[in-house]
């Protein structure tokens, strides 16, 4: 068993989803996600701006954030949003142990800002959703600095000469 499969059933039974719900989302995750990944967070969501569109399922692992959508009428499953972490921007977390939820919102490659509400069982659950979410987004992703390969015009440190030293020559 590969490390997405061995941490996305516990994860999504943490998470209080049932095991079919779990099974037929499988197919939709593991396309998108790599063997190699470790889930995070599996939960169900909605969007604060549709309320009619359907149930929708998030999935965060260390590398991808992957939501998919069951519509309500002949539940089927499409994909919402597939993409790695690096390539959101923008993303922010508002934790509101009154309601029981979390609305996070992010900015994805293409523009678009996407919000999912999630919503806990305890106000505890949602401080630990804030602590995760902190450490998947604050923590593990680099720098803006960081990503930058190279700037026109100059050369990598490591590329540049040595400096010239005078030779002796006899």
């Amino acid at each position: 068993m590969d490390v997405f499969s061995r941490t996305f059933l516990p994860a999504a039974a943490e998470a209080g989803l049932a095991v079919q719900t779990a099974s037929r989302h499988m197919p939709v995750f593991r396309r998108c996600v790599g063997s190699g990944d470790a889930t995070i967070l599996i939960t169900r969501c909605s969007r604060p701006d549709r309320s009619l569109g359907g149930e929708y399922l998030l999935l965060l692992t260390h590398k991808r954030l992957v939501v998919t959508q069951q519509t309500r009428v002949l539940h089927r499953l499409r994909l919402h949003l597939n993409t790695e972490l690096r390539e959101l921007s923008n993303v922010t977390w508002s934790p509101d142990p009154r309601l029981h939820s979390v609305e996070l919102a992010a900015t994805a490659i293409d523009g678009i800002r996407e919000r999912f509400v999630i919503r806990t069982r305890h106000p505890k659950q949602v401080w630990q959703l804030d602590a995760l979410l902190n450490h998947a987004f604050r923590t593990r992703l680099r720098t803006h600095r960081e990503r930058i390969v190279a700037t026109i015009g100059e050369a990598p440190a490591d590329a540049r000469p040595a400096p010239l030293r005078p030779v002796v020559l006899r």
